[in-house]
């Protein structure tokens, strides 16, 4: 077996504990959507194009309010922000990929396998670059299949769902179980504490755009804790 099949391989297995969430997650989803208006085929298409269950989530329940498109579009845009901070953090790890190898990883760049992939090279810094797209790929060749399943069975069936399955525990689950291993630094701890309190403070802004702003002020109080602790190591 050659080492890139066998980090293909041990990426699938590393994203098998994610079926758990991914299922009852995308379910969930599709139960929102079709309650929401959409189609059960809109509601599949949109989680083909989109995959991003956080930016989803917040555009149908915006459309669910009659928000303007403008906000719908921002909202979800500013929600998926993290995406360009993950891509940021792993991108030095795919150097030597192929453009086009790069491009198709985007699509699947979500927060379980961000979480898994980095979390991969950085315990295994001798991983060679088809190493690592083998084993980012692995991450997500049952997660993805599931999401867009998962999707059309919230869609289609989603109503005929006992509400003691409790489907809406799998977002709060999924993020928890992602960020808790994340907050290795003062900075992180901070950013955490600071989007907690701020979007709870910032509840009562129209159309939830005080989670935007509550990750702004994450962001900075994150990026000033860093400088300090900069600081006083010089």
């Amino acid at each position: 077996m050659t080492t890139t099949k066998r980090a293909f391989l041990r990426g699938i297995r590393d994203g098998l504990p994610f079926i758990l969430v991914v299922f009852p997650f995308a379910t969930l989803f599709g139960v929102v959507a079709t309650e929401t208006g959409l189609s059960a085929l809109q509601t599949f298409i949109f989680s083909i194009a989109v995959i991003a269950g956080a930016a989803q989530f917040a555009a149908v329940q915006l459309m669910a309010d009659n928000a303007p498109v403008l906000i719908v579009v921002a909202t979800a845009l500013a929600v998926n922000l993290r995406m360009a901070m993950y891509s940021a953090s792993i991108a030095p790890y795919l150097r030597g990929v192929p453009f086009w190898k790069r491009a198709a990883m985007s699509y699947i760049l979500v927060d379980q396998s961000y979480a898994v992939g980095l979390t991969k090279f950085e315990t295994e810094p001798d991983m060679s670059p088809p190493e690592r797209v083998a084993y980012f790929t692995g991450t997500m060749m049952i997660n993805m299949p599931l999401w867009y399943g998962g999707t059309l069975v919230g869609a289609l069936v989603g109503s005929r769902i006992p509400p003691e399955y409790a489907l809406d525990f799998a977002v709060p689950i999924t993020f928890l179980a992602l960020v808790g291993p994340m907050l290795k630094t003062a900075a992180h701890v901070m950013a955490a504490l600071t989007s907690v309190v701020m979007a709870l403070l910032l509840g009562f802004v129209p159309y939830d755009l005080g989670l935007i702003l509550a990750a702004m002020a994450a962001m900075i109080v994150g990026a000033q804790v860093e400088l300090m602790v900069q600081r006083r190591a010089s």
